[in-house]
């Protein structure tokens, strides 16, 4: 590759690449989980999240323990793991220790509905 191109192409990357820090460049998108953001919080409150995370909106999710799941839906992977995308997020949610082995995040026994009304829930927060 020529150097004109690599500095063409290094020239580019900021308008490819991330935005920024400002919330309001944020660009708004739906995510299609197959579940109920509603039905999410609830799932997310019966069991615990919060004692771990700190989720926005869910009353008591102050954990300091995990990390916070603050913009999940700006994120680009799970648990520095998998891309962030609908079923990767179930599939997280429902068995961690398949994606990490060693992550401290416990299998807690969500049906796959639950599941989905978590990650719902968590496509909510832009």
């Amino acid at each position: 590759m020529t150097r004109a191109a690599l500095v063409a192409i290094a020239m580019m990357a900021p308008i490819v690449g991330c935005r920024g820090n400002n919330p309001t460049e944020a660009i708004a998108y739906s995510v299609r989980v197959g579940g109920d953001a509603h039905r999410g919080a609830q799932v997310i409150r019966q069991f615990g999240c919060g004692a771990c995370h700190t989720i926005p909106g869910v009353t008591g999710a102050d954990g300091l323990v995990a990390p916070p799941l603050l913009w999940w839906s700006r994120r680009t992977f799970i648990a520095g793991e998998l891309p962030n995308t609908p079923e990767n997020l179930v599939r997280w949610i429902r068995s961690p220790q398949s994606v990490e082995p060693k992550t401290a995040m416990p299998t807690l026994g969500l049906t796959d509905q639950q599941a989905r009304d978590a990650a719902a829930y968590l496509y909510t927060l832009r």
